[in-house]
């Protein structure tokens, strides 16, 4: 009796012990994913000579944005998108280097950031054609060409764009990610600062557990984001940054999506933290991004 009781008794508590394990990486899943889709804001007012616009974006989100023009224009455009957490506050700080060139610059808030609406991140999804809608109405506004200059996120949602449509003469794309869940297994292994053969495993277990909550509770489907996808369907002209330093997206996300379409250039800059290149080579990065922009 004992020994039946026995063999009862271990197969069931190895079962409960796997459905209480699943159920724990299912709620960290879904908590990484909600912090990951949600971020803080920060709203600060206009500078000087600045004109505040928005639109309303493919799903009626109002997306807002400053709009600044030179004091004598060449009849071009360019659109500089931030990174995730960030906002215009930050980005608006490459509007001297091409105003001084004759360019218009519009500097949004990411949908989600800053002073934009939209109800969460979603890494491309929306967002890619959140840039084309801003082309659109640049175009609408009399810019020529227009010209996308990214970073980190930003990047990624650039390159994402030029994949769905031509909407950009050129563009620059510093720091980005090559594959939304690649790179997300990547920051969860080193918050768990646990061993590769421990680490690597539960960090896909984890994403993998946001990605089904992302997919059930929002209709996100995150399979969809590949940055290293779309470069491959895209005739824009990219040109890739990324520094040695990154310790936030690994320069071999650059790498990756050159190999993915050689004819994209790759500049690796030795000493740049993550978006810090035009920090560590100023004159090199205005040299280089300006070049690019006037040769396209």
């Amino acid at each position: 009796m004992l020994r039946r009781f026995a063999r009862l008794k271990y197969p069931v508590i190895a079962g409960a012990a796997v459905l209480v394990g699943a159920l724990v990486f299912a709620v960290v899943g879904a908590g990484f994913c909600a912090v990951a889709l949600h971020v803080p804001r920060s709203v600060a007012p206009a500078p000087p000579n600045t004109e505040t616009v928005e639109i309303a974006a493919r799903d009626n989100a109002k997306l807002s944005a400053w709009w600044l023009r030179p004091v004598k224009q060449n009849g071009n455009c360019v659109i500089v998108l931030h990174g995730i957490g960030a906002s215009r506050v930050g980005s608006v700080r490459f509007s001297p280097m091409f105003l001084e060139k004759g360019y218009t610059v519009l500097v949004p808030d990411s949908r989600a950031h800053g002073a934009s609406g939209g109800e969460f991140v979603t890494y491309g999804l929306l967002e890619r054609h959140d840039a084309i809608s801003w082309a659109h109405w640049m175009k609408a506004e009399g810019c020529g060409k227009i010209y996308g200059l990214g970073e980190s996120l930003g990047a990624s949602i650039l390159i994402q764009a030029a994949a769905v449509e031509p909407s950009f003469a050129a563009i620059v794309a510093e720091c980005p990610f090559a594959d939304l869940r690649q790179t997300a297994e990547y920051r969860v292994r080193r918050m768990l600062r646990l061993p590769a053969f421990i680490g690597s495993p539960l960090a896909k277990l984890v994403v993998s557990c946001g990605a089904l909550y992302a997919n059930l509770s929002d209709g996100l489907d995150f399979r969809r984001v590949s940055p290293v996808n779309s470069i491959k369907h895209s005739s824009t002209p990219i040109l890739l940054i990324h520094g040695l330093n990154d310790s936030r997206t690994p320069p071999s996300n650059s790498q990756m999506l050159a190999a993915a379409n050689p004819s994209d250039p790759l500049w690796l800059v030795p000493g740049a933290e993550h978006t810090r290149a035009s920090s560590a080579e100023p004159h090199e990065f205005r040299r280089r991004v300006l070049g690019w922009f006037e040769a396209h």
